[in-house]
């Protein structure tokens, strides 16, 4: 009979032979070779081509885009406070916990147990005529059900967790993104709110003013009834102009703070007009479509593509058998006081092979919905990768076109400007009516106000051509 040391030494042999074998296989897996797609994109936004330093291109970094300084400090804040990124950040939390959970599962198991059992037979059952107590004590180390992944089915799980972390982590910087264009674009507006409301308390007072003389003319019998009504109808509109700007600029400033995660000052708001807020820079011309692929949420797209491909590996090793260790190392005795004594030692080791035989087709279909999935992403990266082209394209169309408008406005509002001075006079000298002076005014007001919005607009349409773009992102998804 072979003594207990040398079957305890080879049976440690075996576990640490098993354990390599599994540390050598960790590297297989089975599923398909992952090769990035390449959607039929032009590599150029007008031209079709792009030169080797364009390829090359990078946007700027939010900082340099954002060139008013209030501006500026209100995203910072916000990237430190904002609730949406806060929760995305937890997100990441979660995501690299479950990586590593899974991750975990390609090395054993260990653990240290100690365990007493006691059983009393009763006098009746016992063969002795007497009860017997039994008593039992081990403690040891052990190790659970260890599965060996020959067959990278762990490996493959552990990737698909890898690439789900990496997706979240991109989700943030596309909410951060987001979060700064939004932050901006909220300033912009309450700029533009204040302006309108400005412009709208102008009005009213130019328009009371008229109102006045017009009422003075009435009792004298200059005019008539119907001009004094028409002057009051400017100055009610003006006051409902000016009532309705007023609440826009509180629910502008409302939506500021709950973007920014804090109560605003008033130094932290911006300034009184649009054009007091220093312009936004623009974003750097003839960029290639491939910047598309460094955008974040085309990258999440890509790692949920990853992940959804690695699943297939972990479907296709169920084909396979899966072998499994389970043992312990230890000592026992009948008393407590025995159990460090020599002969206590006690091992166990139960290696256990699971083959499939027949499953009812379970794991080809199980191989069937990984493909699925797959195909799935693809189409949904795919399409991402189409949405984001069609983002930039219609920014830039969008862009031209804002800057001939607001040229063409500009124009206009300065010739209903002195339209309406012209009228006026006109009407004080009594050459015309008071309705003539008053399609003036109301021409004048409207081509101010339309100004404000493109102006306003062409701003905002900086920061969606910015954030269609991907932001300053590198390729390795890291900001410059």
């Amino acid at each position: 009979m072979r003594p207990l040391s040398s079957v305890l030494t080879r049976a440690l042999a075996s576990v640490c032979l098993a354990t390599l074998l599994a540390i050598l296989a960790f590297g297989c897996t089975l599923a398909p070779k992952y090769e990035r797609p390449s959607p039929l994109l032009p590599p150029d936004w007008t031209s079709g081509t792009a030169s080797r330093s364009q390829a090359n291109a990078t946007l700027p970094d939010w900082r340099q885009v954002v060139t008013d300084e209030p501006m500026r400090r209100l995203v910072e804040l916000a990237l430190q406070n904002n609730r949406d990124l806060r929760v995305a950040a937890l997100k990441i939390e979660k995501a690299q916990a479950q990586y590593r959970i899974a991750r975990a599962d390609l090395l054993p198991d260990i653990g240290a147990a100690a365990q007493a059992d006691m059983q009393r037979t009763p006098a009746s059952l016992s063969g002795k005529g007497v009860p017997v107590t039994s008593r039992a004590y081990s403690v040891g180390l052990a190790f659970s059900t260890f599965e060996l992944d020959f067959f990278g089915r762990i490996q493959s799980l552990k990737d698909q967790a890898l690439e789900e972390f990496l997706a979240t982590e991109a989700s943030r910087r596309s909410v951060e993104l987001s979060l700064v264009a939004e932050v901006a674009t909220a300033y912009l507006t309450l700029a533009a709110d204040r302006e309108h409301l400005a412009l709208a308390r102008e009005i009213l007072t130019t328009e009371r003013e008229s109102y006045e003389i017009v009422r003075q003319k009435s009792e004298f019998g200059v005019v008539g009834d119907l001009d004094l009504k028409r002057a009051q109808t400017t100055v009610d509109s003006a006051r409902v102009a000016e009532a309705r700007y007023l609440a826009q600029v509180t629910e502008d400033e409302n939506l500021l703070a709950m973007l920014v995660g804090l109560p605003l000052s008033p130094e932290q708001t911006p300034a009184q007009t649009l054009a007091g807020v220093a312009p936004l820079a623009p974003v750097p011309a003839a960029l290639p479509s491939e910047v598309l692929t460094r955008r974040p949420d085309v990258l999440a797209a890509e790692h949920q593509l990853k992940a959804a491909n690695a699943s297939i590996g972990a479907a296709r090793a169920r084909y396979f058998p899966t072998i499994s260790l389970t043992g312990g190392y230890g000592t026992a005795s009948n008393e407590i006081n025995g159990l460090f004594k020599n002969g206590a030692t006690a091992w166990s080791f139960v290696p256990q092979l699971t083959l499939p035989i027949f499953n009812a087709g379970a794991i080809r279909a199980g191989v069937e919905v990984a493909e699925a999935d797959r195909s799935i992403m693809l189409a949904q990266y795919e399409k991402t990768v189409q949405t984001a082209f069609r983002e930039v394209s219609n920014a830039l169309a969008q862009g031209a076109s804002l800057t001939a408008q607001a040229e063409a406005q500009a124009s206009l509002a300065e010739a209903t400007g002195a339209s309406y001075e012209l009228a006026t006079l006109r009407y004080e000298a009594g050459v015309d009516g008071y309705l003539s002076k008053l399609d003036a005014q109301r021409s004048n007001a409207s081509a101010r106000q339309d100004l404000i919005g493109i102006r306003l607009t062409r701003q905002g349409n900086l920061l969606t051509l910015y954030k269609a773009l991907g932001g300053a992102w590198s390729e390795e998804g890291q900001a410059n």
